[in-house]
């Protein structure tokens, strides 16, 4: 629990200020971050649910949670590839985000931790759900890479288009999540 809730503690700030720099610096991918978080947030609460459910063992509640997750993943694959699409087409080059470099930079190392601590947690504790949500906090230090590489990428190259680029290969694993969730929930129900 201990985990969930310092995720939940971390996305809240994290939210709010990748959505602060992201419209200080004219960063769609900063502020998409921001926004992606809020998803990221109800998936959390999801596996709050499920652990704290008196029928958590039961394969029932176990799927239910699990479709939610892969709700969660789809939605934020949803949000993160329009945003991307949107970049690409409109060609729309970040100004430069020294203060939203180095907090994506913080932000990769948190979310990786407590990705990997989740999903051993997750093991542990036979929780299918939680190791799901886990696979959610390393896709996002991944994303927070990804548009950390391409706010550095626009700085030093001007490549403008690395970010959206980035965010689109996340995207995608993001589908490939959802789909995985909604398998096993499947497997589950019958």
């Amino acid at each position: 629990m201990r985990l969930e809730y310092t995720t939940i503690a971390w996305n809240a700030v994290e939210m709010i200020i990748s959505i602060g720099l992201g419209i200080a610096a004219r960063s769609l991918a900063l502020v998409a971050f921001g926004l992606d978080t809020m998803i990221e947030l109800f998936a959390s609460g999801v596996v709050v649910w499920h652990l704290r459910h008196p029928g958590r063992d039961s394969d029932h509640v176990t799927a239910r949670a699990l479709r939610l997750v892969a709700v969660a993943f789809a939605v934020l694959a949803v949000v993160v590839g329009t945003g991307a699409i949107w970049a690409l087409a409109t060609s729309s080059a970040p100004d430069e985000s020294p203060w939203g470099i180095a907090y994506l930079a913080v932000t990769v190392a948190v979310m990786l931790s407590l990705g990997l601590a989740k999903r051993a947690t997750g093991k542990k504790l036979d929780s299918e759900p939680l190791t799901a949500e886990a696979r959610m906090s390393v896709l996002d230090a991944a994303l927070a890479l990804g548009v950390l590489i391409g706010l550095g990428a626009n700085v030093l190259f001007g490549w403008w288009w690395a970010d959206p680029v980035a965010a689109l290969l996340v995207a995608v694993a993001a589908l490939n999540e959802a789909r995985e969730n909604l398998e096993e929930a499947r497997e589950l129900a019958e």
